[in-house]
């Protein structure tokens, strides 16, 4: 066993294996993408915040999206981009575990909040004549506050757990920080972290993914039914998008999951996944959202007009 009292506080990630003479492209091209995360999350919180069109409960529920996703790829950019920058693959202990206590909230937190929007969605498009008298403010915060609340309890146990454990090793066999890669550190026995992660797997998955697929089962059995054609195109639209979004985390943990656990992938490619989760979804959720709803598309436009491109 490792000498845990001589361990250093500094560990080595993996990382990406980019030769010296592109690592500063590799550090714009990071930067670059950070700042198209960064503009397009904020362009859509702010969107909503500022237009009081926009103040109804389906929109208030997606404030919750670009804030987490400002969350996800900030735990993860800063740290690809000094990474090229030094071309060094070290990082603190203390700035280790804060960058995976805040990748696991992202990956909790947005499966937290599509069920809650396909709940949303639910009542809108299921019962509409009732949707003024349960959508009221106090329910909208109660279902916000059960979003990161659950977020950050279970998060919160999970490095608790994790942070009791000594550790005895130095090397981080992952791109970037999270709770499996720091309990290989450990020289303990991890059986109660390891029971207690799986056990918020089982309980979490299962009752989100479970709520949206019955949402949206339901959603369509209504649209359907429909005779409206109109109010059956918007539903379908909406629905769409929150489904589209959905689909692509779950894909993308999934093949997260597949290559890290898959030896014949070349080591680039399954790094390259396992970043994809912190990318992807971030970039391409505001997008979704911005592009497939019509009055959050016109609010951002008019919202750039005004104030970054005033005539």
């Amino acid at each position: 066993m490792d000498n845990v009292s001589n361990v250093s506080s500094v560990l080595t990630l993996q990382g990406f294996d980019v030769p010296q003479e592109t690592s500063f492209l590799a550090f714009l091209l990071a930067t670059l993408g950070y700042m198209v995360i960064v503009f397009c999350n904020i362009l859509l919180l702010i969107t909503i915040i500022l237009d009081k069109n926009l103040h109804h409960p389906m929109y208030i529920l997606l404030i919750n999206m670009p804030i987490n996703d400002l969350i996800g790829s900030s735990a993860l950019f800063p740290q690809i981009m000094r990474e090229f920058l030094s071309n060094s693959k070290s990082i603190e202990f203390p700035a280790c575990v804060t960058q995976a206590f805040f990748v696991h909230i992202y990956a909790t937190g947005i499966v937290f909040i599509l069920a809650a929007m396909a709940y949303d969605r639910y009542i809108a498009i299921c019962k509409p004549l009732h949707y003024a008298t349960i959508m009221t403010n106090a329910h909208l915060m109660t279902i916000i506050a059960l979003i990161w609340g659950s977020s950050l309890i279970l998060m919160g146990v999970l490095f608790i757990l994790l942070l009791r454990l000594p550790r005895c090793r130095n090397n981080v066999t992952h791109t970037y920080c999270d709770n499996p890669s720091l309990l290989r550190l450990m020289c303990a026995d991890t059986t109660i972290n390891n029971v207690y992660g799986l056990l918020t797997v089982i309980c979490t998955q299962p009752i989100t993914v479970g709520l949206i697929l019955y949402t949206y089962l339901q959603i369509l059995i209504a649209c359907f039914r429909s005779k409206s054609t109109d109010t059956r195109s918007k539903a379908m639209q909406t629905c769409a998008t929150h489904l589209v979004v959905f689909l692509l985390f779950e894909c993308l943990g999934l093949f997260t999951i597949i290559s890290y656990r898959t030896k014949n992938l070349s080591p680039g490619l399954t790094k390259f996944i396992g970043v994809s989760t912190l990318i992807f979804p971030p970039t391409l959720n505001p997008i979704i959202y911005g592009i497939n709803t019509k009055e959050i598309r016109k609010r951002a436009i008019m919202l750039l007009k005004k104030k970054v491109f005033p005539m």
